[in-house]
């Protein structure tokens, strides 16, 4: 069994076309087929349907697609990780972070970092919400990832960053805006503006109501937090967002919750994951970073 033969079946599967998949991996239509049915022969099994017009997998050929897809991936990986002993290589840094933080927590981080450390490169990806970035660090796609919310689960992997506190939002003509504080008891017949359900502000807001003994009536769930503050200001509904994201806002207007509601940021590797030299100074530039007075004058470190 070689790598070759792998790559042609799992492209094959995916086009569903020995000629697309000629055509997509650079080579002829008869070196497709040959590999295939070598891979075949050395099976002792069909791995390909060829009597519709286009191609698909038999049931063997499924089977065989799930060892052959974490055979590629774990050969990326070895790739990616060899990298680290190339004299030539460059550094580079696989990092993710939810919608929140990359505008609001790190403005200047990146040119920061540029100029402090100009020989590793920063690779940042933004994701959907913290678990992503968490699943995705784990599973080794990324180096690090910045994910809201304490992380008592992996203590060993996490360096904790910032704490803050979230705050409402509220229309200016809200009746609870001339309020010094607000319960969440006084939020039941509120409408609210969420972020989407696997984020930290929309677990954290239903976990509250339901401690009071109610659901929240949701008007709208959206990554995209300007849309969430721009129908707060319209008075479409509330919402309960850090108060690092909302602190520079005039449309609307801002109360403590009361009790308290905090909210951590902190730094994310995989559990599995052996530290480069790039990474270690990753992780030094960072725990600096934030301890810096320009910092710490907009967030409280932990």
């Amino acid at each position: 069994m070689e790598f070759r033969q792998l790559e042609y079946f799992c492209t094959i599967s995916e086009l569903e076309n020995f000629t697309r998949t000629a055509e997509a991996l650079h080579v002829s239509q008869p070196s497709v087929t040959k590999a295939i049915k070598a891979l075949e022969a050395e099976l002792g099994v069909m791995l390909i349907n060829r009597s519709q017009k286009h191609v698909s997998l038999t049931e063997q050929g499924k089977v065989f697609l799930l060892h052959a897809q974490r055979i590629m991936q774990d050969a990326a990986f070895a790739k990616k990780d060899m990298m680290r002993y190339r004299s030539d290589r460059q550094d580079i840094i696989h990092f993710g972070m939810p919608p929140m933080v990359e505008g609001y927590l790190f403005p200047d981080f990146f040119m920061k970092f540029k100029e402090e450390v100009p020989d590793v490169m920063l690779d940042v990806q933004e994701f959907s919400d913290s678990d992503e970035v968490r699943q995705r660090a784990e599973n080794g796609e990324l180096d690090f990832g910045i994910v809201m919310g304490s992380d008592e689960e992996h203590p060993e992997h996490t360096m904790p960053l910032m704490q803050d506190t979230m705050v409402l939002c509220l229309p200016p003509e809200h009746p609870l805006a001339d309020e010094s504080s607000v319960s969440f008891d006084e939020l039941r017949h509120e409408k609210f503006i969420m972020q989407q359900p696997n984020t930290y502000q929309y677990r954290q807001i239903m976990d509250h109501c339901g401690e009071y003994g109610y659901v929240p009536d949701i008007v709208l769930c959206t990554s995209q937090l300007k849309t969430i503050k721009q129908l707060v200001a319209n008075g479409s509904g509330i919402s309960v967002l850090p108060n690092f994201v909302t602190q520079m806002e005039n449309i609307f207007v801002r109360r403590p919750l009361s009790p308290s509601m905090g909210v951590q940021a902190s730094l994310f590797w995989g559990e599995n994951k052996n530290l480069s030299r790039a990474d270690t100074r990753f992780m030094q530039f960072m725990k600096e970073y934030t301890e810096t007075p320009d910092f710490q004058q907009h967030f409280r470190h932990c």
